[in-house]
């Protein structure tokens, strides 16, 4: 994998990326994945001494699995401003009608860039009425966060960029339709995981808002899609789950084991 330089203001060299364990300090390589033991969301962000370009919060949705809390949303609003003290970019999972509120709400300092849909065709949901085909994700970066829409180039469309005959920079719709991974649908993409996001869901994330060697946060990491596709386009990637089944499954499907307690 190749590594690149950082951004000011990111750790490099061997200050790349420290954590305040009781264990040895561990070092994010130029080009690693770290999975860190199972711990809470806020533990994991508050353990990071450095900056991080972007972080990616999928926690459960107040519905179904996972249970519900009737503080759900002030307990939203403090992992979001937990994320914004060690993140550039910041993406929000949820349903619409919970993440909405965040939005009014965001962290001084930051911008929502957008309000991304993932909408899919195929949720066997058995429930009268309508039947759930989107879940949001929120893009809320400081203000002056660089974005990359060229990562979406074609390759006509770099030709041109080289040529200096490209007018404008196309950038990537904000619905991502790509269906869910059920039943035959992504069967080898399967691990598991109940809520488990596709390859491509995730991609366009780290694509707009990162560039080679540059580190990706995911402190509930679910089966470590995100690492999945840091791996793959370059990127230095955080996992961390509280859950010690799911912190298996994403070692077992990244073949990397965790950082020692």
């Amino acid at each position: 994998m190749k590594s690149a330089e950082m951004d000011t203001g990111t750790i490099d060299s061997l200050q790349q990326l420290l954590f305040e364990h009781k264990r040895e300090e561990t070092v994010l390589e130029a080009d690693s994945i770290t999975i860190l033991p199972p711990q809470d969301v806020m533990k994991t962000m508050q353990e990071i001494r450095g900056k991080v370009t972007t972080t990616i919060l999928d926690p459960w949705y107040n519905k179904g699995v996972g249970g519900e809390r009737d503080d759900y949303h002030e307990w939203l609003f403090s992992v979001v401003k937990a994320a914004a003290k060690i993140s550039s970019n910041i993406f929000l999972w949820g349903f619409p009608e919970i993440v909405y509120k965040v939005v009014e709400q965001v962290p001084a300092g930051f911008r929502l860039v957008t309000w991304l849909t993932w909408y899919y065709k195929n949720c066997p949901s058995v429930i009268r009425g309508w039947r759930s085909a989107q879940l949001a994700c929120l893009h809320i970066a400081k203000r002056g966060a660089r974005l990359y829409p060229e990562h979406f180039l074609n390759g006509a469309q770099l030709e041109k960029q080289r040529q200096g005959k490209l007018r404008y920079m196309p950038g990537p719709p904000s619905v991502i339709e790509v269906p869910l991974l059920v039943g035959f649908v992504g069967k080898a993409e399967q691990v598991g995981h109940p809520a488990q996001k596709p390859i491509k869901v995730i991609e366009p994330l780290v694509l707009m808002t990162t560039k080679e060697g540059d580190i990706v946060l995911d402190p509930m990491c679910g089966s470590g899609t995100t690492g999945v596709v840091c791996k793959k386009l370059n990127r230095r990637a955080i996992l961390c789950d509280e859950s010690e089944e799911y912190t298996r499954m994403t070692e077992k499907r990244l073949n990397i084991q965790r950082v020692p307690e």
